[in-house]
């Protein structure tokens, strides 16, 4: 990039990856909205993001890499992991949606799973009780008029809802969200 940089142009990368927590990661959407420095920066970084969720398969790692990992986390901590991790298992929720929940955070309310949608299926309108987050890892997907592609990211508010959620293509997603959101 050239010319004068945003002093918040250091953490737009984090922010591109969704990997700030949620007070910073609000922060840095809002500062979008009045900084068009940022925004240009974040969308030259969007075509890196793609490609990474393109590269890499993120939904299916493969097992030397969680090796590795349980190996260092196992010696910075001077212990053995107690519990090898176990792939979770995908469970159909409803005809041509199926869920992989990663983790639940019963004291923020909060879940974290992979959601796939078969070609041609629509998720049911909703109304989100706590923030949802949604980072798109292939195929496309409509938010009411929005399309996200392979990388995009959708942030939802609580009390607001959703109508139309579909895929054409099929696509297979990260969803953070509550427990308490209400279909229908």
């Amino acid at each position: 990039m050239s010319g004068p940089r945003c002093e918040q142009s250091p953490i737009l990368g984090a922010y591109a990856l969704d990997a700030l927590p949620p007070a910073e990661s609000a922060a840095v959407a809002a500062h979008l909205a009045s900084c068009d420095a940022c925004r240009d920066e974040l969308a030259a970084l969007q075509p890196l993001v793609t490609g990474f969720a393109q590269v890499n398969d993120v939904t299916r790692p493969a097992t030397q890499l969680w090796d590795r990992v349980a190996q260092r986390v196992g010696a910075a901590a001077d212990t053995a992991p107690s519990v090898p991790w176990r792939d979770p298992e995908w469970e159909e929720v409803a005809p041509g949606i199926s869920c992989k929940l990663l983790a639940t955070d019963p004291q923020r309310s909060r879940v974290s799973m992979l959601v796939r949608l078969q070609p041609r299926t629509s998720y049911p309108a909703h109304s989100h009780a706590g923030v949802e987050e949604l980072h798109l890892l292939d195929g496309e997907l409509w938010i009411e008029d929005r399309l996200l592609k392979p990388g995009d990211y959708n942030r939802a508010e609580p009390g607001t809802g959703d109508v139309r959620v579909y895929s054409e293509t099929g696509c297979t997603c990260v969803l953070v969200t509550s427990p308490s959101d209400r279909l229908g």
